[in-house]
């Protein structure tokens, strides 16, 4: 059964999310000690996490990148506070998709289901290959001649639309709409900002200046040292 971690700690609103992923057969855990957050969710395994941010003791931003040292775990922000402002903090942070309260069960329930089915969309392709690099979908693990790095689940999907137009320009609009369902709350920064990470990343493994930008178009892969 899938598995879904709540982050939360508004009691009345643990039970309202609880009762409708329980109508769609999802099992759900939530917090038992503020302290031990992270370490709960990397003992839970859940197949995604439903993050607030307004939290005792640490916030969901801390939190967030405490999960992220260990787990790439689709991650889903909800939370009361201004969006633009805070949605850029949590995908900086490893988030994978927000929402804003208040909002509809049915639109929560849809975020989800969009964000497991991404995840499992990809995972069934497996190993991409990349020139001499290799990419497994299952584990959003990038290999290449100089190491492996870690994605996150949307850092990994990012980087399969990319290879799969590999030397072409993929534009912003189709990356957005591809990545987040067209999600209304989710612009242009907050792909820069995942763009960005994925960067840091591929750099790390020899891939500096991989990704290029096409300025007002969107991105293209290309080859190293093109």
């Amino acid at each position: 059964m899938t598995k879904v971690f709540i982050v939360e700690d508004n009691p009345e609103l643990i039970k309202s999310i609880t009762a409708a992923l329980t109508k769609w057969q999802y099992a759900t855990v939530t917090v038992d000690d503020w302290q031990t957050v992270a370490d709960e969710i990397v003992t839970a395994a859940p197949d995604l996490v439903l993050f607030d941010i307004t939290l005792p003791s640490f916030d969901g931003f801390y939190w967030m990148q405490e999960v992220r040292k260990h787990s790439q775990v689709p991650i889903i922000v909800i939370s009361a506070a201004d969006i633009d402002s805070n949605v850029m903090h949590a995908v900086a942070a490893g988030a994978d998709d927000y929402i804003m309260k208040p909002f509809s069960m049915t639109v929560l329930v849809a975020k989800v289901q969009a964000l497991l089915r991404r995840n499992q969309q990809t995972s069934e392709e497996e190993a991409i290959e990349w020139g001499a690099n290799t990419f497994n979908s299952l584990t959003n693990r990038l290999t290449t001649p100089a190491g492996t790095v870690q994605l996150t689940p949307t850092e990994g999907a990012l980087l399969q639309v990319l290879i799969s137009h590999h030397q072409q320009t993929v534009a912003k609009e189709r990356l957005l709409e591809w990545l987040w369902q067209g999600g209304k709350y989710l612009n242009d920064n907050t792909l820069n900002v995942n763009i960005s990470r994925l960067r840091a990343k591929l750099a790390t493994v020899g891939l500096t200046d991989a990704i290029r930008t096409e300025r007002g178009i969107g991105y293209r892969l290309v080859n190293p040292n093109e």
